[in-house]
Formats: structure tokens, sequence, C-alpha cells
């Protein structure tokens, strides 16, 4: 990703952000959210994914807080990561198009859109959501 389209990108995830609910402002104050714009060939052997397959919008690391106990108490702090590079993909990239079924894809819509339902996955999983709850609120 070269320096104009990560500060696109960047532009974007501080609008997605800047229009959140205050309320989940405050419980964002829980963990931190690392950017890169890609995750690492390590991260996704270890997490059984092909790199040449298989995209990685994002990551929650740590234990959720539904989870947590009095023993995790020396734990690491909870952080979100999101990969700029793999959310522009999934969102069918910079530039609108039209697939042979008519539906569109792409364009800064789609990215904002992407990066929105990331970040709200990866944080739902630090609050103890689990993939079917996140499916069932439309962050699947």
């Amino acid at each position: 990703m070269n320096r104009a389209e990560r500060r696109r990108w960047d532009a974007l995830f501080h609008k997605v952000v800047e229009h959140l609910p205050a309320r989940l402002h405050r419980l964002m104050e829980e963990v931190s959210v690392i950017i890169d714009d890609r995750p690492d060939p390590e991260l996704l052997a270890e997490l059984g994914l092909d790199p040449e397959e298989d995209l990685l919008c994002g990551l929650h690391s740590g234990v959720p807080l539904t989870e947590r106990s009095v023993t995790s108490s020396g734990d690491l702090p909870d952080t979100v990561h999101l990969f700029r590079e793999d959310i522009v993909d999934t969102a069918g990239g910079w530039d609108a198009w039209q697939d042979e079924d008519g539906a569109w894809w792409g364009g800064e819509a789609f990215v904002e859109h992407e990066i929105r339902v990331t970040l709200l996955h990866e944080i739902g999983h630090h609050f103890g959501l689990d993939e079917e709850d996140l499916r069932q609120l439309g962050y699947d």
C-alpha cells in the first residue's frame, strides 16, 4: 500500500470512529487498536490461513472480558488489529465496479463500510461476543 492509499484509508478509519456512538468510544478506551498494512505471514500460518488464498481483515488478541478472572491480572492488554490491504480487498478495491450479477463492489463507501464492520467485529470479540453473536448483529 502506498502512502496516498494509506492516508486515504486512515481518513476513512477516523471518519468511522468519529461516527460511532459516544458509549462505544468509552468502551474502546479499554483496547488498543493497531493498524497495519497486512498481517505477517507468521501470524497467518499460526491461524492456519494461506497467505495466497485467505484474507484477514482484523484480529482480536487477548482474553474477552467475559472470560477474565482475578488470575488474568498479569496478562498483556487486549489489542485489536486491523489490516488495511485485506479490508480494501474484501471491500472490492478502491474503485467501484459491477460484477456479472449487477452487484456493485469497491469504492470508498465499500471500504468505509468494511472498516466499520471489521472494527465492530473485533471489538465485539473483546466484549465476549462469539462468531454467531456477531453474525446475528451483521458483523460477519
